[in-house]
């Protein structure tokens, strides 16, 4: 089986690439090991692969259908970072990385990074000099409402949770409301149905 754990640290935790660029994926080794092993999780293919295994001499292994040209690992700091070369990026190369080191006939996982390697990055947004004047309130509104905690994501759950909530109070409201009458009511008289 696999356990994760923080004797392998991989960050960043994503990372965003071009098609046909190279990338390096670090992982970081905190105790005596044999080598690496490098796995990728595919979200498309719902598939778990291995790509290869990189002992401490430097010799790889790699896994069945893997381009050998495209993914190489490359070790710095005296033998305590391990990172994934890949070459030649495309869109199927997306997913998540996971280093992995063996001990005790257990496979443990580092944190895992995730790729996703797109056709044409979006454009690096410009940062506008901070101005002294205070914004529109509009505008503050219409920023909030992009994403973050206004989210539809966030605010939509959370709204059917108060209705939910609402709804289940209603029965016991009208019970209180009936065993506890706060005057006399007409339709409250005895034999009114």
């Amino acid at each position: 089986g696999f356990y994760t754990t923080l004797l392998l640290t991989q960050t960043p935790g994503h990372m965003l690439t071009q098609t046909s660029n190279k990338t390096e994926i670090p992982c970081d080794l905190k105790k005596d090991h044999t080598g690496v092993y490098w796995y990728r999780w595919s979200q498309e293919r719902q598939q778990f692969q291995f790509l290869l295994f990189s002992n401490t001499m430097g010799k790889a292994t790699y896994g069945q259908n893997v381009e050998k040209g495209k993914f190489s690992v490359h070790e710095a700091g005296s033998q305590s970072s391990y990172s994934l070369h890949i070459s030649g990026l495309h869109p199927s190369d997306s997913g998540i990385y996971y280093c992995s080191m063996s001990q005790s006939s257990q496979l443990l996982l580092g944190t895992g990074t995730q790729l996703t390697v797109v056709d044409a990055l979006p454009p690096k947004t410009t940062q506008t000099p901070v101005s002294k004047t205070p914004l529109p309130r509009t505008t503050k509104r219409k920023a909030a409402s992009r994403g973050g905690a206004c989210s539809p994501l966030v605010w939509i759950p959370l709204a059917a949770a108060v209705l939910l909530l609402l709804l289940s109070l209603v029965p016991i409201a009208c019970r209180l409301h009936r065993e506890f009458p706060e005057g006399a009511r007409p339709w409250d008289s005895p034999g009114g149905d």
